[in-house]
């Protein structure tokens, strides 16, 4: 073999040598810097219950939600980047208009902290929640949690250990209120923010102020407080009345003989009966405050704070009756008579039935 051929050898060798280390990188660079096409910000959610969270199936959500223009530019970015089910993390993001791929997939990467790089936080809300199974079902619609998942995550034995709390004073853990967290959250994750959220709540000041009106531990004070809120959702002027009320009768050992404790024993049985019967009242039940004496196991309602703040600086009054005044202002006549409760209810009975035979 000639010099030439030896020299053309060696050229051809080299020529496929770099074309085959170097192109690969120059693909990877090229689609690296590719940059996403939507014109305006595009949130995607990242499910921790999709099973396939991979490289294949988010290029084909991106595909779909108008981001990238490329899967097979965007993929080959992924697998270099070594992109997995085990480092991407789930969650919520927005894809800035002209993002690069390659930042993208940073974005989505596992970090220390158990989150994604570029997620974001969603704000949650949870208000007028009768039961957990209520507040579960608040919160599968704001975050991907399964209801069904919390509810047994809350059912468990060792969640209510670590907790300090029964199963029935549960729902006072959870405090009405917008918080922000992340999309992902666990079942067992939002319990423990929750939990932060109460020892917060919960200072040494109002602490103390629970063995000042006679209350024993913050369940009480939230179960007493959702009595309240259930007697008055619309006026909270009444609020501290109502609370004096209540720990008047407690004081004194009197049974509460609160409708909507009754009321909760028969769930939604009685939704949207106006006139309560002697019947409903004689329902067997550990909440029935007709049957038992002092406060139920735990929480009918999970009440705003502001009822509970009621009940930590209550009224100062001496009433141990309450009846809704005989019109459609939503309030109450208060009085420590019997006599005179007795004239109040006869009085709103008869406008009741009046109200009804008009309709």
């Amino acid at each position: 073999m000639s010099k030439k051929q030896n020299l053309i050898l060696i050229t051809g060798i080299i020529f496929i040598a770099v074309t085959l280390l170097v192109l690969p990188k120059l693909k990877y660079v090229y689609a690296a810097f590719q940059k996403s096409r939507n014109n305006a910000e595009v949130t995607i959610f990242l499910s921790n219950r999709q099973s396939d969270l991979d490289i294949k199936y988010i290029s084909q959500l991106l595909f779909d939600s108008g981001i990238i223009s490329s899967k097979e530019q965007f993929e080959l970015v992924g697998n270099e980047k070594e992109m997995n089910v085990k480092n991407i993390a789930p969650g919520k993001y927005i894809i800035a208009p002209g993002t690069a791929y390659r930042h993208i997939w940073n974005g989505f990467k596992l970090n220390s902290n158990g989150n994604g790089n570029a997620e974001r936080t969603v704000k949650l809300s949870f208000e007028n929640c009768r039961t957990l199974q209520d507040l579960a079902g608040k919160l599968q619609k704001q975050l991907d949690l399964d209801s069904t998942g919390f509810i047994a995550h809350l059912q468990d034995g060792q969640t209510l250990t670590r907790l300090g709390f029964t199963l029935e004073q549960l729902p006072a853990l959870f405090i009405p209120n917008t918080y922000e967290l992340y999309w992902d959250q666990t079942p067992a994750g939002f319990v423990d923010r929750m939990a932060q959220e109460f020892k917060n709540f919960w200072t040494p000041a109002r602490k103390a102020s629970l063995q000042k009106v006679g209350l024993k531990t913050p369940s009480e004070a939230v179960t007493l407080a959702s009595i309240v809120y259930s007697e008055q959702s619309k006026r909270s002027e009444e609020w501290p009345i109502i609370a004096g009320l209540y720990l008047n009768r407690i004081k004194q050992g009197i049974k509460l003989q609160s409708d909507p404790t009754f009321k909760f024993c028969w769930g939604d049985q009685l939704k949207g009966v106006q006139r309560l019967l002697a019947v409903h009242r004689d329902i067997n039940c550990p909440y029935n405050t007709y049957k038992i004496k002092g406060l139920p196991p735990g929480p009918i309602y999970l009440p705003p704070v502001g009822v509970v703040e009621a009940v930590l600086n209550p009224n100062n009054n001496n009433y141990i009756f309450m009846c809704a005044k005989p019109d459609y202002s939503g309030t109450h006549n208060f009085t420590a008579s019997g006599a005179e409760h007795a004239q109040n209810a006869k009085a709103f009975q008869n406008w009741l039935a009046a109200e009804l035979r008009n309709r």
